[in-house]
């Protein structure tokens, strides 16, 4: 077979009800040089039925069948693995790429060099109102995001295989393997989001368990505290805690709190000043966005805490909008 530009993986457990429609949104894409390399992890209902179903209509479509169950994580990376193609695609077995995703994408990858991770904006849709989400476009400003969340949808990517290079999901971080990943590799090239939705990601009612929740919070935790590590930032740092809740929102803080949290992202520009690892301009913006919105979520009010920000605090209290403002005093006066 001729190599295919793209290698578009997609791992499957058990998702026959919707796996039909998304493999027909990638075979029916305008751009057709592609491999479909799909992955079946022992699934127990009809999947790899509709699977072989449709390799026996398109020969683009290679299954790679597991006979042990061993999770997402590891079959993208047995996916890219085995991938041929230039540029890799990642898909859900659930989600539906729009038609011209792929035709976007690699124009964007082969016109720009320095680009080496393309996303694209995604629709939610299924069990919630449709909403459309758009994450910042340019480099700089998903880089800083990523301080906060993972700034580009999972199943929307496609990158340029040879940027990746020893890196790969790593299945310590399920269930956010993904957000891992991809924060590793910002350092490596430039990442892009087509300000557009190419991709239909589908929401399920399934209830998460609070196991489960803990594990996403435990996982988030440790790729946030390695981000930090680029400004030389001790993970046993005992003040560790301050420095991510300067960079990433926490809600219910002591005045205490919110003081150390301040004094925290103080520490964190002045080393970024010197390392220049993000955007300082950017950087900031987004730090006192974040202590904005700290000091409006504050646990509790108190007049002491209130003067500190006015009289200490200056140039973060003007940053707080004047109707927030006179909220913040009547609730310190009070004590709520």
């Amino acid at each position: 077979m001729q190599i295919p530009e793209i290698s578009v993986i997609i791992p499957v457990f058990n998702a026959a009800p919707f796996l039909q429609e998304s493999i027909e949104s990638i075979l029916n894409q305008t751009f057709s040089d592609f491999e479909l390399i799909i992955l079946n992890d022992k699934s127990t209902d009809e999947s790899l039925e509709i699977i072989k179903k449709n390799q026996s209509k398109d020969n683009r479509v290679i299954i790679i069948d597991k006979e042990q169950n061993v999770g997402p994580a590891n079959l993208r990376n047995e996916g890219i693995n085995a991938a041929r193609g230039t540029f890799i695609a990642l898909m859900d077995a659930d989600d539906v790429a729009l038609p011209t995703r792929f035709e976007k994408q690699i124009t964007v990858l082969k016109n720009n060099p320095e680009i080496g991770v393309c996303g694209t904006g995604f629709t939610f849709f299924g069990s919630k109102k449709n909403k459309t989400i758009n994450h910042s476009n340019d480099h700089d400003a998903i880089k800083v995001s990523f301080l906060h969340s993972c700034n580009i949808g999972n199943p929307t990517v496609m990158f340029k295989k040879e940027v990746l290079g020893d890196l790969k999901f790593d299945n310590d971080y399920v269930p956010a393997e993904d957000y891992d990943l991809w924060s590793r590799l910002l350092a490596k090239t430039h990442f892009y989001n087509i300000p557009e939705s190419l991709l239909n990601y589908r929401q399920h009612d399934n209830n998460i368990s609070k196991t489960k929740i803990d594990n996403v919070n435990r996982s988030v935790k440790r790729v946030k505290i390695k981000q930090l590590a680029a400004l030389e930032i001790d993970p046993a740092d005992p003040k560790i805690d301050f420095y991510l809740n300067a960079v990433s929102l926490q809600k219910k803080l002591s005045p205490d709190e919110i003081i150390e949290t301040i004094n925290a992202s103080k520490f964190l520009l002045s080393q970024n000043e010197k390392i220049q690892y993000f955007n300082q301009n950017l950087f900031k913006k987004h730090i006192d966005k974040v202590l904005v919105r700290t000091i409006r979520n504050a646990g509790s009010f108190n007049i002491a805490f209130y003067k500190h920000l006015s009289k200490k605090e200056k140039a973060l209290f003007q940053k707080i909008s004047l109707f927030d403002r006179t909220i913040l005093h009547f609730k310190s006066l009070f004590g709520r």
